[in-house]
């Protein structure tokens, strides 16, 4: 694994680092915009206090932290592959590039020594669960990752009530930052409560310091942060444009992997764009809260 010089000089001195997952980069955005959030989120965290550490795997290098160039080959380069954990050993043997999804970024970034990840929405339990028993490997990855995941919730393409029982049964703790009940990454609540609130960065840093002290699995904990209502999907749009989505996915034996782009494509081009704004409206504001709790873990809070 390379770590760039820059954050393996602030995870030496005791500065905060935050990880940046790079599916968003390659698969999550249209081009050029891709690239210019890609910059535009590291410079969050940087303003924020915090050294940006966007992850992918550079020519079968797992990378923790790029620098231009890599960020441009990610966002540009034909065939960059989408890249699991259980798909590292494969990309590194045969020298791939490929952008990491949440269960590869959380592990790599976990052995790097980084603690806090921001990110859009998380994979989960996917709808028709019980005939395809498609679930994204991000859960199974929580389960076994001490690391503190910001998100906007779960993408609202998939199961949320079946996600979040799968998250309790792997014993990931969820927190809502401000509040009550789970977002619905496109919209400000999915309508699911949450059992924990948190109200500061200070708060999630305690979490995780007590996580340590009490010891057990080494299980993530998740703050999930909603998208501001006024810049939420407006719902009744979502609603029928996802119903629209799921529709033509099924008749067109959209499967896998492929589900999850033609989902968020649809929804994308259904909205005349509306959802993406959305999306990125989350991402914004849980790479920037990622950043506040990763200096009050660095400073003890």
């Amino acid at each position: 694994m390379r770590v760039s010089a820059e954050v393996a000089d602030a995870l030496a001195a005791g500065r905060p680092v935050v990880a940046l997952e790079s599916t968003i980069i390659s698969h999550g955005l249209p081009r050029p915009r891709n690239l210019e959030v890609a910059v535009e989120l590291e410079d969050i965290v940087r303003q924020a206090g915090a050294v940006p550490a966007t992850i992918a795997v550079v020519d079968g290098v797992p990378s923790v932290g790029l620098d231009r160039a890599h960020l441009e080959r990610i966002a540009t380069e034909p065939g960059v592959r989408k890249l699991g954990f259980r798909d590292l050993a494969p990309a590194a043997a045969l020298g791939v590039t490929g952008a990491t999804t949440v269960s590869a970024t959380a592990i790599l970034a976990a052995r790097a020594g980084i603690r806090v990840f921001g990110t859009g929405g998380l994979g989960g339990v996917h709808r028709e669960w019980t005939v395809a028993q498609d679930e994204s490997a991000d859960l199974d990855a929580l389960g076994r990752t001490r690391i503190t995941v910001v998100c906007a919730g779960v993408k609202s393409i998939l199961d949320v009530p079946a996600t979040l029982q799968r998250l309790e049964t792997r014993q990931v703790t969820v927190v809502g930052y401000r509040t009550d009940h789970f977002p619905g990454f496109y919209l400000h609540s999915s309508g699911e409560p949450i059992e924990w609130r948190i109200e500061t960065p200070e708060d999630a840093a305690r979490i995780m310091r007590a996580q340590d002290a009490l010891g057990g699995p080494e299980t993530a904990l998740v703050v999930a942060n909603p998208v501001p209502v006024e810049q939420q999907l407006d719902p009744e749009l979502h609603d029928r444009v996802l119903a629209e989505a799921l529709r033509a996915a099924a008749e067109q034996g959209i499967t896998g992997q492929a589900v999850t782009p033609f989902l968020l494509d649809y929804l994308v081009k259904g909205t005349d764009g509306a959802s993406l704004e959305a999306n990125l409206a989350a991402v914004r504001g849980n790479v920037r809260l990622a950043a506040e709790i990763a200096a009050a873990w660095a400073r003890g809070a």
